[in-house]
């Protein structure tokens, strides 16, 4: 079991680390409010992992089935959602909006629990990712089908601690890296961030669109 969890651990680090639009919100949120508001953005795409991770690892066939089917529809609101989200970034930028301490120099902050939100549903918007769970899990486990319900909730309990575990590490090296910014360096930071998480929605979108 120690064995399967650790494999588990390293799968859902792997997932997580690849830098995509998650990834730049979660930096952009710690840097613009604070390690707290990061580490939610960044634990809500961990527990959507674990949701796609216990489809996966249970063989959820007909969950699978309809989440694929509404792929379309899942991918072009994620899109749309990420496209407002770095534009409205980009403006408040723009704005100059300059505050005594640099966690505000972006207004006020969401909440922890709206910051888990966001990216939980961001992350389940990408109903693709569950293939990619299917496939490993297979291979780690030859069959998902022949596993006892206790390897199944090792590794999904897996998956989840080694994805927190990098939005962890990854928003506590951003906050240490912050304190040494200065308000321009934020905002302009902040901008690039923003651009970039738009761009990723208008590639989501495009993709959807001419694929589709």
């Amino acid at each position: 079991m120690l064995e399967l969890f650790l494999k588990s651990v390293f799968i859902g680090l792997s997932i997580a680390a690849p830098v995509g639009p998650i990834g730049l919100l979660c930096i952009q949120r710690t840097l613009e409010h604070g390690r707290v508001v990061g580490l939610a953005t960044g634990l809500g795409a961990a527990f959507a992992d674990a949701v796609y991770g216990a489809v996966g690892a249970l063989g959820l066939s007909a969950v699978l089935a309809l989440l694929i089917g509404a792929r379309t529809g899942l991918a072009l609101a994620g899109g749309a959602f990420l496209v407002w989200l770095g534009v409205t970034t980009v403006a408040k930028a723009r704005r100059g909006a300059r505050a005594a301490q640099a966690g505000d120099a972006g207004g006020r902050a969401p909440s922890p629990g709206r910051a888990f939100a966001t990216t939980f549903l961001l992350t389940l918007s990408n109903p693709m990712t569950i293939l990619s769970f299917v496939a490993v899990f297979a291979s780690l486990a030859g069959s998902t089908a022949r596993l006892s319900g206790a390897a199944q909730a090792v590794m999904v309990v897996g998956v989840l601690v080694g994805s927190a575990l990098w939005w962890g590490v990854l928003t506590t090296a951003v906050a240490l890296f912050r304190r040494r910014l200065s308000d321009g360096a934020l905002a302009a930071i902040r901008a690039a961030s923003g651009g970039l998480v738009a761009g990723f929605g208008l590639w989501q979108l495009a993709g959807v669109l001419v694929g589709g």
